[in-house]
């Protein structure tokens, strides 16, 4: 198995075991994310988009309500658990305009120049080869269509998120992890490189400090559950799970952690 095939099975795998916390209200950035990187594109009724790693339609939603019933959006994710939960909020909302696709964003097949907007929160930094995927997604907007990626800042949910890998090296040291797909593209000029590798010369690129708040300890690890950290997770037997689980808990509530980081980095760019 390839370096891409073997992502894509990891990203599945962890993303369909997390889909019954996935819309926690412990998770709630996905939605004020999704939301604020559509209303960053201006889409019109209308026009035609494609949203990939859509997950439970976080932007794929939104996107659907701003093009209205002229218009259409396809969305894309690995991980067929979220997006049976999005198909079912679209139904609830009354968003016929919406067509969901288990698939690879490298490999929808759609023809040169089908859509006015392509969009992608939270995922593009899962294709081990992201200007690749990046140069796909170019590949299908129409001039003057406009591609929106949106990713983690730095610190991302620190400082949970330091405590949550600390615990799992004290079980299970072969896991851990001091490197994040998304380090890369962290900041501006990160990610502005990125978009230049992958075809995409000038892009219109802002970085938002954010905070995503904890009622208590256990909404963190609702996130965690909920999230891609639910990966690493499944991985722990029971006994491990419980004691970083334990871990975890303990810290956040002994330092009165009531909010993490949650800063992220938006980039629009518009096909000449």
């Amino acid at each position: 198995m390839n370096a891409h095939e073997e992502a894509k099975a990891k990203a599945a795998r962890a993303y369909n075991a997390a889909a019954e916390l996935f819309d926690h209200p412990a998770n709630s950035f996905w939605n004020r994310f999704g939301t604020a990187t559509v209303e960053r594109l201006n889409l019109n009724p209308g026009e035609n988009v494609l949203d990939v790693c859509s997950g439970t339609g976080a932007s794929a939603l939104p996107a659907a309500q701003r093009v209205g019933p002229g218009g259409r959006v396809v969305a894309a994710d690995l991980a067929e658990r979220l997006l049976a939960v999005a198909q079912a909020k679209a139904q609830a909302q009354g968003l016929d305009n919406i067509e969901f696709r288990v698939g690879d964003l490298l490999q929808l097949g759609y023809a040169d120049a089908s859509f006015d907007a392509a969009v992608c929160v939270f995922g593009i930094f899962f294709v081990p080869d992201m200007a690749a995927a990046v140069r796909e997604l170019w590949r299908q907007l129409r001039p003057g269509g406009r591609l929106a990626i949106t990713t983690w800042g730095p610190n991302l949910f620190e400082p949970a998120n330091g405590h949550f890998w600390d615990a799992v090296r004290a079980e299970r040291p072969d896991l851990y992890k001091d490197f994040n797909p998304w380090d890369r593209i962290s900041t501006p000029d990160g990610l502005r490189a990125m978009l230049a590798e992958g075809g995409v010369a000038q892009a219109d690129i802002v970085a938002e400090s954010a905070s995503h708040p904890l009622s208590n300890p256990d909404d963190w690890w609702t996130l965690a559950m909920g999230s891609g950290y639910r990966g690493t997770l499944d991985l722990l037997d029971p006994a491990q799970l419980g004691r970083v689980k334990q871990a975890n808990l303990s810290r956040l509530s002994s330092a009165g952690v009531d909010r993490i980081e949650a800063n992220v980095v938006y980039a629009v760019a518009t096909k000449p």
